[in-house]
């Protein structure tokens, strides 16, 4: 069982899990759109082993009375939705068609794009799930990019070159003196372990380009967070080449993308508007068990009230395209050396 399912089966009793979590848990036969037979030969897995198959969103089984007891509501209350964290996420920001993508920011970075185009990656650098509303009448993939070396690198900036009582607002604050490219200064965030993008590889985080007489703090703060941008590019670049069309992202105005530079420079090289919400994955979750209860007819109703309260337009940048394009050259010299 996946957490979530773990979770419902103890409020409820009833050990189930859906389609979307079997794809998670590799058990899916994306062509056939089923269990994958020849996975559970393969491992010698009787079929009975898996739980029983609930809707996404859908009566999933009712509060115990002894765990509605022990939380203060009453029993009986249904159980109506589950999902993992990415596909959640996503949902909680009303990506839930083709060519929308949902990104977050935190100590790692994710963009998770929605596709009806199956058509997975064989080396593996991301990874596709069955989204939260994938229908035999309707497919919808989400395909997952995950960068280890994200806000983590913007909080060792924080506490190792920054006066201890310096807030992210006035490191942002510092990092706009300086002109988009750092004056050439490049800096590789993948230093929180290995890198699925990179095949697997573990290449530490890297500052190049360093002049002395020219680069300071600022320089490195403004790098640092160009540095996660153009990780993110290059996994989005990833996921371009296998036919997904990125037409929208969606973010929480939180974390990484409350940095005006982040979600400027994010939004110029991805070539794509960002959306700005007010919203979190339990805002997404209780809008998923309220559809799944019916107390919304569709996902449309469900997100009426969900305002934007940012649009990022991209706006051509020449100097930070070109420090992009020099990063991707300089990543390829790294990653010869691992």
């Amino acid at each position: 069982m996946l957490p979530g399912d773990y979770i419902a089966y103890r409020f409820t009793g009833n050990i189930a899990t859906t389609e979307s979590g079997l794809s998670e848990g590799i058990f899916w036969d994306f062509k056939q759109n089923k269990i994958s037979d020849k996975l559970l030969k393969y491992y010698g897995f009787e079929p009975g082993l898996l739980p029983e198959t609930v809707p996404t969103f859908g009566i999933q089984g009712h509060l115990k009375k002894e765990i509605a007891e022990s939380l203060g509501l009453s029993s009986g209350i249904p159980v109506t939705y589950r999902a993992g964290d990415q596909p959640n996420n996503a949902f909680s920001l009303n990506v839930l068609q083709p060519g929308e993508f949902a990104a977050t920011a935190g100590t790692s970075g994710v963009v998770y794009g929605v596709t009806d185009n199956l058509k997975p990656d064989s080396q593996s650098r991301v990874n596709t799930f069955l989204h939260v509303n994938h229908h035999m009448d309707s497919f919808r993939y989400g395909v997952l990019l995950c960068i280890n070396g994200t806000g983590i690198l913007n909080s060792w900036m924080k506490h190792n070159i920054m006066p201890y009582d310096c807030s992210y607002n006035e490191m942002d604050d510092l990092a706009a003196t300086i002109q988009p490219g750092s004056d050439g200064l490049l800096v590789f965030p993948f230093g929180n372990g290995a890198e699925r993008v990179l095949g697997n590889k573990n290449v530490n985080a890297q500052i190049r380009e360093l002049n002395l007489n020219k680069h300071s703090r600022a320089h490195l703060l403004r790098a640092s967070q160009e540095g996660i941008v153009f990780a993110l590019i290059y996994g989005i670049e990833v996921m371009q080449e296998l036919g997904l069309d990125l037409r929208v992202i969606k973010a929480a105005m939180s974390n990484m993308f409350l940095s005006k530079i982040f979600r400027d420079s994010f939004a110029s090289l991805s070539k794509a508007s960002i959306e700005m919400y007010n919203t979190d994955g339990a805002q997404g979750a209780a809008r998923g068990a309220a559809l799944g209860a019916g107390f919304y007819k569709n996902p449309q109703e469900a997100f009426h009230a969900l305002e934007m309260i940012e649009l990022v337009i991209p706006e051509k940048n020449g100097k930070l395209l070109e420090s992009y394009e020099y990063w991707k050259e300089q990543l390829q010299t790294i990653l010869k050396d691992y």
